[in-house]
């Protein structure tokens, strides 16, 4: 049986925000099971969390996971 990092430390995988999310990130790049992990989470539409090194939010890929607090000002 594969020994994944998710397995081993998920709750990193569903963090909020900030170095826990980079950090699940890296744990993701050597991931043997990386492109399939990926691809079932975008057709099962998964609400949150790394899966791949992607960080997914409703359902799709973000950049950049904004942390908790107000919402930026309008220009």
């Amino acid at each position: 049986m594969l020994s994944l990092p998710c397995q081993r430390r998920p709750e990193l995988f569903f963090e909020t925000y900030g170095r826990a999310l980079d950090l699940a990130k890296e744990l993701c790049a050597d991931c043997p099971i990386r492109r399939e992990c990926l691809s079932a989470a975008l057709e099962r539409g998964e609400p949150h969390g790394v899966w791949s090194g992607q960080i997914l939010i409703d359902g799709a890929i973000v950049a950049v996971k904004r942390g908790p607090g107000r919402p930026r000002r309008a220009a």
